[in-house]
């Protein structure tokens, strides 16, 4: 059996496709589509500039249409995933929790706990269900302020 570019697109396209068992974010797997119609570029003979062209045309296209629709399809409603510690949390108001274990205070954000510090005072142990306000992230640390002490 002789090796062509038509095998190379195949091989490369079931690597790719194997690859997403890893990542689950979908991209992999349109590339190792895109790989794969590339093959059929290659097996009605067009040279390999072509081939590439065609490669970066599929990706291009099935890329976005991957990432942007089909993958929110399988994400749990509600979830936005990677947006903690972007920001987007700072202002919101938090009611405080004592975690179990350690008796830590902190707040939950988007279903994650962080051990929280007082920006004003520096505590880091305050009574449960004390309504919060939240500044920023220090680490892994929610710096809030009391909404009684709220600096304006």
């Amino acid at each position: 059996m002789e090796w062509s570019l038509t095998h190379f697109w195949l091989i490369l396209a079931l690597v790719l496709s194997l690859a997403e068992l890893t990542s689950g974010v979908l991209l992999l797997l349109a590339l190792g589509i895109a790989s794969a119609l590339t093959s059929v570029l290659a097996f009605i003979g067009l040279p390999l500039e072509w081939q590439l062209v065609g490669m970066g045309i599929f990706s291009g296209v099935l890329v976005p249409v991957a990432v942007r629709w089909i993958r929110p399809r399988f994400s749990p409603k509600g979830v936005a995933y990677g947006t903690t510690g972007t920001g987007v949390e700072q202002g919101r108001s938090y009611r405080t929790l004592i975690r179990d274990f350690d008796s830590a205070s902190g707040i939950k954000v988007n279903g994650d706990f962080y051990r929280l510090r007082v920006a004003s005072t520096g505590t880091t142990e305050l009574p449960e269900g004390t309504k919060v306000l939240f500044k920023h992230f220090d680490g892994t640390t929610a710096v809030v302020e009391t909404i009684t002490h709220t600096e304006q």
